[in-house]
């Protein structure tokens, strides 16, 4: 391996797809067991590696020379041979530091709780400090020194004003979770994730419902991509090949999720928008299918409304760990507001609005199998697709249309915001 990225679990990184677009050389992706990491360093068969989760205090001891800031934060995510001498590097302080500016959210003179205390905490404290934060707390699971728990953090520090999340809390494939609740923090003025996998987190979710300035953590992985290869080649990267990388990355991993009566031509458009835009599609109606081994009408009929229901909220939840696919939902998917907020952790959600007099109704759909049953569902559900959607699309028209409506909105959407 010339370069690439050592951790213990890395089934799912984004690190390959970065460093692609960075330059012409080859990242690879090493998972190693605790026992193996001092092995593989005294090899120094390697040019240039990252290091992630749990290794980057474990790699210090192997390294010929730390980078004075990297020692100081005690916590090493890049590593050099030059020579056959390994020098470390901590490309996370710049990458935080480059997310918190992004996301217009202003430390000087703020009190800060950073959530966690592992390598990745050491790193915000270091930017915090750096930024001019006038006070700035760790928590953790148990209290110790200067370490206070979550829920002391809620009791006695609710005036704070910045919260950064190092924790793996909300991450894949657990996208559920918050160590605390922002609406706990009525003097709130930022909060970042570090976590880039979902795009948002609950955590960022909420913070963005309170209308609080915030920022989940891919821009931060793709910073500090952009300042180890930096490391890596010796050689400066225009700021602004950050800024494509991370807004074209966001765009690839961002899925399309369609929302919209029964008839409304959800899967129909699915299937086009996976053919052209070489994306997989996944509908939740047929996950239920394979799950519960029936088909919904015999669902419906033997448990009831409300134990489909559950299970397509289980469907939902599995199919939002998804990126860069196409998700066609069921017509009452927006019934519970837990599988909106899901389906937006990675998703932009599309309202296919199609007038009722065209939705035709059939027998093997349980809410949709006359006339009249149509017209109710859609009074009913119709104020909500309006409320849920990212963008509404008016589907009174062909098939074509429809098509070219979509893939026309989410190919020109300025995701920069």
């Amino acid at each position: 391996m010339e370069y690439g990225l050592i951790g213990e679990h890395l089934p799912h990184s984004f690190s390959p797809e970065i460093h692609k677009r960075i330059g012409d050389y080859k990242y690879e992706l090493k998972e190693l067991r605790p026992e193996e990491v001092g092995e593989f360093l005294k090899k120094r068969d390697f040019k240039g590696i990252n290091v992630t989760i749990p290794y980057k205090q474990t790699v210090i001891p192997y390294l010929d020379e730390i980078d004075e800031a990297a020692k100081a934060i005690g916590a090493v995510n890049t590593i050099v041979n030059r020579g056959g001498k390994l020098y470390g590097y901590n490309t996370d302080f710049g990458g935080m530091k480059a997310l918190i500016e992004r996301s217009g959210i202003s430390v000087f003179g703020k009190k800060a709780i950073i959530l966690g205390n592992g390598g990745t905490s050491h790193t915000a404290e270091a930017v915090l400090k750096t930024l001019g934060a006038q006070t700035v707390l760790k928590t953790d699971l148990v209290s110790t020194g200067d370490i206070i728990t979550n829920e002391e953090a809620v009791l006695g520090h609710s005036d704070a004003e910045i919260i950064i999340n190092t924790t793996p809390m909300g991450m894949y494939p657990r996208l559920s979770g918050m160590a605390v609740d922002p609406s706990a923090f009525p003097n709130l003025k930022g909060l970042v994730d570090a976590v880039f996998n979902p795009l948002k987190t609950d955590l960022v979710q909420k913070a963005e419902s309170l209308g609080i300035p915030c920022g989940g953590g891919l821009y931060m992985l793709v910073m500090q991509a952009i300042l180890a290869a930096e490391h890596f080649f010796g050689e400066p990267i225009p700021k602004e090949k950050a800024e494509n990388i991370y807004l074209e990355l966001l765009r690839m991993k961002k899925n399309i999720v369609l929302i919209g009566m029964p008839a409304c031509g959800k899967t129909t458009i699915g299937k086009l928008l996976s053919d052209e835009l070489q994306r997989s599609l996944f509908d939740s109606d047929e996950l239920i299918i394979e799950k519960a081994g029936k088909e919904i009408s015999d669902i419906f009929a033997e448990e009831g409304e409300p134990a489909f229901r559950k299970l397509e909220s289980e469907a939902i939840a599995e199919l939002s760990g998804k990126t860069g696919a196409i998700i066609a939902t069921g017509g009452g998917a927006i019934l519970n507001p837990e599988n909106i907020r899901y389906l937006s952790k990675n998703g932009k959600i599309y309202f296919l609005d199609r007038p009722v007099e065209s939705l035709v109704p059939t027998e093997d759909r349980p809410t949709a199998s006359s006339a009249e049953a149509i017209k109710k569902r859609y009074d009913e559900r119709y104020p909500l697709y309006k409320k849920y959607a990212d963008k509404i699309i008016d589907a009174d028209c062909g098939i074509d249309e429809v098509l070219r409506k979509v893939k026309e909105d989410f190919l020109n959407e300025n995701f920069s915001d």
